[in-house]
């Protein structure tokens, strides 16, 4: 093996170890749930939608409503994952209907 490889090797094994550490610091950390601020508790109820509004906003910032199409593929497939998470509830099925969906639309339109 030369030294590049190794390198490579040794930098992939310490960026997944920084990696695990990070992931896994805050639950040793707070592992005590009385003793979690109310702060930290507060973050984790609130950033999943918030990650999920920012998502739908950079999605949809580039769509050119004086297109061909007005926006129509986005706005469809966007409709079917509120209405598919709506009723089925299951994210996965959700957004995978919404590509699959936009797509079609992409190549019907």
């Amino acid at each position: 093996m030369n030294s590049q490889s190794s390198y490579a090797m040794l930098l992939i094994a310490v960026m997944a170890g920084i990696t695990i550490l990070l992931r896994t610091l805050p639950f040793l950390i707070f592992s005590d749930k009385e003793h979690t601020p109310r702060i930290i508790s507060w973050l984790g109820e609130v950033l999943p939608y918030a990650m999920i509004a920012m998502l739908v906003v950079y999605c949809l910032k580039d769509v050119d409503l004086a297109a061909k199409t007005h926006g129509l593929p986005e706005g469809i497939a966007a409709l079917s994952v509120i209405l598919l998470q709506w009723r089925k509830r299951n994210s996965i099925l959700s957004i995978l209907a919404g590509t699959v969906v936009y797509m079609v639309l992409l190549r019907i339109l």
